[in-house]
């Protein structure tokens, strides 16, 4: 079983139980189990703060990881619980993101939880071309939950 916390500190009203039952569907998809992860939705201020602290880029962003640990070999053995970490989402950029790419806040939502996930489970990308393996993962996840409403 896995344990999510979902924080919201952002202006939108945002419906705790529908992202809970998403992620632990994605969880399960990729074979997570007793995975501990922390999720804050948030505005601009704050995640260009964090954006700025860890990132040194001074400008708000998306979506933020923080994994706790660095790689996939350092993952503990199946059967022991696990805190993988917090995903932190800006509701403000992500509502700007809907509008440029032309998608309903719902799809990018789940864009973005899906993208912290695959950071929290030790990948990465170099940058935002879709063929990266990364985003690739993340488009065939999202295939995978087409009807699924969130907002």
């Amino acid at each position: 079983m896995n344990y999510l916390q979902i924080q919201n500190e952002s202006t939108v009203r945002l419906k705790k139980r529908p992202v809970k039952d998403f992620l632990l569907k994605v969880l399960e998809n990729q074979g997570k189990d007793k995975w501990e992860v922390s999720v804050l939705f948030t505005g601009d201020a704050f995640i260009q703060k964090l954006n700025r602290e860890y990132r040194g880029k001074d400008e708000p962003t998306d979506v933020l990881s923080f994994a706790q640990v660095d790689n996939k070999e350092a993952f503990p053995e199946k059967g022991g619980r696990f805190y993988a970490g917090d995903i932190v989402i800006s509701m403000d950029t992500l509502a700007r993101n809907a509008d440029y790419f032309g998608i309903s806040m719902n799809e990018e939502l789940k864009r973005l939880l899906v993208h912290g996930i695959l950071h929290l489970s030790g990948m990465d990308h170099e940058n935002n071309n879709p063929d990266q393996p990364m985003l690739v993962e993340q488009e065939n996840i999202l295939k995978l939950f087409t009807g699924v409403v969130l907002l």
